[in-house]
């Protein structure tokens, strides 16, 4: 079974893009969701991360995500410790998970793709690529966030030039060019892959 990585910077189309794979029949780990589930859920992960930022951290023993962004938006030391903690447990977990799916291969989506260490356990990466002005419109409109704030949040992740280049695929979305027929090409192509395998 191959396993595919799925990345790209915020507002970029990553969902979009895997909820496709996801109507062709394929698997979609969503990196971003099961780690804030086991932040929710993996005591030992609760206790290290309330060590880390206090007892606000959890309210009514619910990871509380507007404290926690608050912090580490704006404190690269305390972010990099929160991914030190919150990388390793959801790897293994999509690891674990991997191993359980019989497709002929298998998307794994997360935005910190290569920040993580994650693109190592898999045999290609995809990219979702969009301009920065176009994401920030995004976020701005899907989060309700201002302009500044999506900014920082931006460039606490790895330039998107240097993130696309590391991938081994590029599906471009930018409104000029059409995600579908790229995407279908792409299963087609893992598909053909994963027979010669």
């Amino acid at each position: 079974m191959l396993k595919i990585g799925l990345t790209g910077g915020m507002g970029s189309g990553k969902t979009t893009v895997s909820k496709i794979f996801s109507v062709l029949g394929i698997p979609v780990f969503y990196a971003d969701d099961i780690a804030k589930t086991i932040m929710n859920e993996n005591e030992d992960l609760k206790q290290s991360i309330i060590h880390l930022f206090g007892n606000e951290a959890y309210i009514n023993d619910q990871l509380n995500r507007k404290y926690i962004a608050s912090i580490v938006f704006k404190d690269k030391y305390k972010l990099d410790q929160l991914n030190a903690l919150v990388h390793p447990v959801t790897i293994a977990a999509a690891d674990k998970w991997m191993r359980e799916q019989t497709t002929a291969y298998i998307i794994k989506e997360a935005a910190l793709m290569f920040e993580a260490g994650a693109a190592a356990h898999l045999d290609y990466v995809i990219g979702v690529y969009a301009p920065q002005y176009l994401r920030l419109q995004r976020v701005m409109h899907r989060d309700g966030a201002i302009r500044e704030d999506v900014l920082a949040r931006m460039n606490r992740q790895l330039d998107e030039t240097i993130k696309m280049k590391l991938c081994d695929f590029v599906v471009v979305n930018d409104e000029q060019q059409a995600v579908l027929p790229q995407v279908l090409s792409l299963h087609q192509k893992f598909l053909d892959m994963a027979e010669q395998h």
